[in-house]
């Protein structure tokens, strides 16, 4: 299987919005313009004894600082944990929060950027735990549009050898992990642990938990590359911003 690697620009050496770095005026002029503000939210968990816990988390950040940078729009600072699944035993590490914990929380961070002149917020996620995703589809804004993006609902089956579909720590994790921070991964730790598709379906529910037998994946790690990385972040980044940046809203006009 040959995968290509994103296409390189001038859009490359644009740099992205970051709040954090910027002061009350420059975030008042970039409103002014567009006012869209982009949420990272990820998690720290276990992806497999060859991932960092943060591998959701990163993957988010850096499709939000190339959006950021590509439509000069604001970033907002990272939300660091999510809603993890259940394990049957402990990760080093590990740290989740409640689904009612994540939803006021963003409820809070979100009523206050609208209250500023925030229009839409975009909730960018690479984390399918249900409870997870509940509490970013639940947020409720004043009159500011919402709109939450789960990476993994992309189809991305042709890109794959050994999976269909993503399914965590796995064959598509590691492979953009692979293109994204290769630092980070350690391929010699690798295992592979499968599932069953109602055993993942009850997983993402929350039905059931990572079994003791697995090394924190769920998938095939081992078949992961940074060229396939590569094919699938290029995937990604089109899709969203496809769909989601460049694309009339329902409100717009053509």
């Amino acid at each position: 299987m040959t995968y290509s690697a994103p296409e390189t620009s001038a859009l490359a050496t644009a740099i992205p919005r970051r709040i954090k770095d910027m002061r009350p005026g420059e975030i008042a002029e970039t409103l002014a313009r567009d006012g869209r503000l982009i949420v990272p939210v990820g998690t720290c968990e276990q992806h497999g004894k060859h991932m960092p816990l943060g591998a959701d988390t990163l993957i988010v950040e850096l499709l939000a600082d190339d959006l950021s940078a590509e439509f000069g729009i604001l970033r907002a600072p990272t939300i660091e944990y999510g809603v993890n699944v259940a394990t049957e035993r402990g990760f080093p590490g590990n740290a989740s929060v409640r689904k009612k914990t994540l939803h006021r929380m963003l409820n809070d961070l979100l009523d206050t950027w609208e209250s500023t002149g925030v229009k839409e917020f975009i909730l960018l996620t690479a984390h399918e735990h249900d409870p997870h995703q509940e509490a970013l589809a639940t947020v409720i804004t004043t009159t500011a549009r919402v709109r939450v993006v789960d990476i993994f609902a992309i189809d991305m089956h042709d890109l794959l050898e050994g999976q269909t579909e993503p399914m965590h720590g796995d064959e598509v994790d590691t492979s953009l992990m692979l293109f994204l921070a290769p630092h980070l991964v350690r391929m010699d730790l690798a295992e592979d642990y499968m599932m069953s598709r109602d055993e993942l379906r009850r997983y993402r529910r929350g039905w059931l938990k990572i079994p003791q037998g697995s090394p924190g994946s769920i998938g095939r790690p081992t078949l992961a590359s940074a060229p396939k990385g590569a094919a699938i972040y290029a995937r990604i980044r089109e899709k969203v911003r496809t769909r989601v940046f460049v694309a009339p809203g329902p409100d717009d006009t053509a």
